[in-house]
């Protein structure tokens, strides 16, 4: 489950509603969380803040963490990754490293720079829609093949996606996650993806869809992942989804805001009565929401 950056109205970090945010990770069973990836607007964050999502996401919970690095320069990436580990009250599980070239021996330079300064696996994220770099199939199974010792998993986001899975996960031996706030989930499944490192409002879905999945296979994981498929597609909206997703984690009690930092957009006005709509035709979420009572 990736994590947002919240903010109270003053767009201060908002740490409680961070917390929230890994209570509702542990209540749908998560196998983790990704901080500071890019639904976390790390870009947007100060070095400082960086470092306080870091300690509270490593304080506040068991969880296994990723920590998403925004920097693409290797210098600035070990740099920023160096910060936040000095903030860490415990190990991270890896850190979430973007493709910033189309070749592979500059990719390989660059995974190897950051897992040898902080000697951390790395998590290959693959999403030229965040880094403006788009690198073909093959050198990108090059680069993970190189990198094999302390390559933990890659993350597939350049669409399409169920073929690019499809292919590294015939090449690497590293697991192959999906994103893209879930829009090709069960394609993705289908074509050989271990699960779904994303961002979405509600992770009740992933969790039904990931475990009708390994139970009963496409069919299964179809049916599951239906009834939220509107809602996927409805916050996948390019420029917008950010703040969709906020909001409704916002309705769900999760967040204090939804407010989004500057020049991010902030939620049309207009689309506020559709996002009702679809919040009144999810399935129910068993139990409530955990965080009510405290």
């Amino acid at each position: 489950m990736v994590l947002a950056s919240p903010f109270d109205d003053a767009l201060t970090l908002d740490t409680a509603s961070l917390e929230r945010q890994l209570v509702l990770a542990d209540s749908v069973s998560a196998q983790g969380v990704v901080a500071l990836g890019v639904f976390g607007e790390a870009d947007a964050l100060t070095r400082a803040e960086q470092q306080d999502v870091v300690r509270t996401v490593t304080g506040s919970s068991d969880l296994p963490v990723v920590l998403g690095l925004s920097a693409r320069t290797t210098a600035v990436a070990v740099d920023q990754a160096v910060s936040c580990l000095e903030a860490a009250e415990r190990q991270p599980r890896a850190l979430m490293v973007q493709v910033h070239s189309p070749r592979a021996d500059v990719l390989v330079q660059h995974f190897t720079a950051i897992h040898e300064a902080t000697g951390l696996p790395v998590v290959v994220q693959d999403y030229p829609a965040a880094s403006g770099v788009t690198v073909v199939a093959d050198a990108l199974v090059e680069a993970v093949r190189a990198c094999d010792g302390f390559v933990a998993a890659v993350k597939a986001e350049s669409a399409p996606t169920p073929p690019a899975i499809a292919t590294l996960t015939a090449a690497v031996g590293a697991p192959v996650f999906g994103g893209l706030g879930g829009v090709g989930l069960v394609d993705e499944l289908g074509c050989g993806a271990a699960g779904a490192m994303t961002g979405m409002s509600h992770p009740e879905g992933l969790r039904a869809t990931l475990d009708a999945q390994a139970s009963g296979g496409f069919a299964a994981a179809h049916a599951a992942w239906a009834p939220w498929l509107p809602l996927v597609t409805f916050e996948g909206q390019l420029k917008v989804g950010l703040a969709i997703r906020k909001e409704i984690l916002r309705r769900r009690g999760v967040l204090a805001t939804g407010r989004v930092r500057p020049p991010a957009a902030p939620l049309p006005p207009s689309l506020v009565p559709l996002l009702e709509q679809h919040l009144s035709h999810l399935p129910p979420t068993p139990g409530g929401d955990p965080w009510t009572s405290d």
